[in-house]
C-alpha cells in the first residue's frame, strides 16, 4: 500500500540542508489520520483503507456519520478518504497514521486543488502572443481567428479558448522530503505544491519514484 496521510498546506518557506544550501520547502500539516474503515475483495470487492482528517464536534454531524465512526471508535472526522491498496490492508480500524511513515530524503505524491483564476483569457490562460499593442488594432488581447470558413467549416477539437482558469486537481510527483517533525505533525517538502495556504492535499508515496544513474 501507498503510506498515504491527509493534510492541510501551511505555506512556503526556507530552510538549510546538509551542506548548507538554501532550499525552498512547502510545509504541510498531515495526519494524524486514524483509519476508520477496512475494506477487502471478499467483503466489498476491493482492497482499501478509509482514512480520516479535520476534527469536527460529533453534535454537528449527522447520525450517520457518527454511527459509522464509532465503529471505529473515533468521533468528530469530517473529511474522509479512501486509499486503494493491492493486497489486503496491513492495517486494521482504529490505528492511527502519523508523519512518522515518511523518511527524511524519500519521495512522495502530492494531490491538491490549483488555486481557482475565474474566467481569463487566452493571453493568460495559454500564453498567446495577442494582437499589436499600437493605437487603433483594436486587437490587443482577443483570441483571433479559430478556425476555417468553408472547408471543413467548423472549429476543431482542442482549440484554445479563454474559459475557467484553475481550480482543478493535480498530482505533483517525486518531490523530496526534506524534514520530518513528528512532534508537531508537519512534514517539510521541497519545492511548491498545487492549491492556496490552508487548502486540504493528500501526501503519499511516490507512485513513479526516479532512479538516478
Amino acid at each position: 500500500m501507498l503510506y498515504t496521510l491527509i493534510g492541510k498546506k501551511i505555506g512556503m518557506t526556507q530552510v538549510y540542508d546538509a551542506e548548507n544550501r538554501l532550499v525552498p520547502v512547502t510545509v504541510i500539516e498531515a495526519g494524524p489520520c486514524p483509519v476508520t474503515q477496512i475494506k477487502t475483495e471478499e467483503s466489498d470487492g476491493y482492497n482499501a483503507i478509509q482514512i480520516g482528517y479535520v476534527r469536527k464536534k460529533a453534535k454537528n454531524m449527522t447520525a450517520g456519520q457518527n454511527g459509522h465512526l464509532a465503529k471505529a471508535s473515533v468521533e468528530g472526522l469530517s473529511q474522509l478518504r479512501e486509499v486503494r491498496c493491492k493486497e489486503e490492508p496491513e492495517h486494521a480500524v482504529g490505528d492511527t497514521l502519523t508523519v512518522s511513515g515518511f523518511e527524511e530524503g524519500s519521495t512522495v505524491d502530492v494531490v491538491g486543488v490549483t488555486k481557482g483564476r475565474g474566467f481569463q483569457g487566452v493571453v493568460k490562460r495559454w500564453n498567446t502572443k495577442g494582437g499589436p499593442a499600437s493605437h487603433g488594432s483594436m486587437h490587443h488581447r482577443r483570441i483571433g481567428s479559430i478556425g476555417l470558413c468553408q472547408d471543413p467549416g467548423h472549429v476543431f477539437k482542442g482549440q484554445i479558448m479563454p474559459g475557467h482558469m484553475g481550480d482543478k486537481r493535480r498530482t505533483v510527483q517525486n518531490l523530496k522530503v526534506v524534514k520530518v517533525y513528528e512532534d508537531k505533525n508537519l512534514i517539510l517538502i521541497k519545492g511548491s505544491t498545487p492549491g492556496f495556504n490552508g487548502s486540504q492535499v493528500l501526501i503519499r508515496t511516490a507512485k513513479k519514484t526516479r532512479v538516478k544513474a
